[in-house]
């Protein structure tokens, strides 16, 4: 099947649609329609066959290929989003909601406004879109995000000094434990393996599978290793480098600590993955 991938300024997600006979070429803008309504977005992928299998369908059509009439609406669209947010945040503030609205965004033929908020229980907003409605003269979507989603939208600097992940390029938020941090050696100190959005950091999930493949071919602290030089008690392990410090028992009866690499020691047992005591 022949398909395109298309990005839309709220995601980093492609989207695959039915190119309807036309060519499109990396970075042209499309007009497509999508559940949310008429859309503006940019082209990925180009022209490219693809199993059937792996398109979710119905494929919708692109309805064209975005003309300059169509991006001179998507700048004007912008700078009518910059106006809409303070009005939404006064009327907002009249209502006295407990709510604090992120930011709001046109769809491309300005039918309906979507506005993201955040709120630490539900709010019951119905008085409030109707007046919306009446003052942008449209339909208003109001959509609950959470921590996660405000960075996303809004951006940040991470604490490595590149732009968060979730902004930059995830397409979707996984699943990320403490337990990656045990796993990884990391302080469990929630400052320093928190994001700017203040759950666990989405890069902890990056290495994970390698780490939790090693280690379980490493021996256990403190548990007894047959070493080149004897007979051992494992004192740490260093992952990455897939070495052992043990503490060795010389044929003087001395003892003395020494690092192996994994392939030289003999191991009884072998480690288990610490507990998932707490998920994010």
């Amino acid at each position: 099947m022949l398909v395109i991938g298309i990005k839309f300024k709220s995601s980093n997600k492609v989207y695959w649609f039915n190119p309807a006979g036309a060519d499109f070429v990396e970075g042209d803008g499309v007009i497509v329609e999508t559940a949310r309504g008429i859309e503006y977005g940019k082209c990925v992928s180009p022209n490219k066959d693809v199993p059937d299998k792996d398109v979710v369908q119905p494929l919708k059509d692109v309805l064209r290929k975005a003309t300059r009439e169509d991006e001179e609406q998507i700048e004007k669209n912008i700078r009518m989003r910059s106006e809409a947010l303070p009005k939404i945040n006064e009327v907002v503030r009249r209502h006295r909601l407990d709510m604090k609205v992120v930011d709001c965004e046109y769809t491309f033929d300005r039918a309906k406004l979507i506005c993201y908020f955040t709120a630490d229980g539900r709010v019951d907003f119905r008085d409030l879109v109707k007046e919306l409605a009446s003052v942008f003269r449209a339909r208003i979507e109001l959509r609950q995000i959470y921590e996660r989603d405000d960075t996303k939208m809004r951006g940040a600097l991470a604490s490595c000094g590149r732009e968060c992940c979730c902004s930059a390029h995830l397409p979707d938020f996984e699943k990320v434990s403490i337990k990656m941090a045990k796993l990884q050696g990391l302080s469990l100190n929630p400052q320093k393996i928190s994001g700017v959005c203040g759950r666990l950091m989405c890069c902890l999930k990056y290495e994970n599978d390698y780490y939790a493949k090693v280690f379980k071919t490493m021996p256990k602290l403190r548990s007894s290793v047959r070493t080149p030089d004897g007979e051992g008690i494992v004192e740490s392990n260093d992952i990455i480098k897939q070495t052992t410090r043990v503490k060795v028992l010389l044929k003087d009866g001395s003892y003395d600590i020494r690092t192996y690499p994994l392939a030289d020691l003999k191991i009884k047992s072998k480690q288990e993955e610490p507990s998932d005591t707490a998920d994010d």
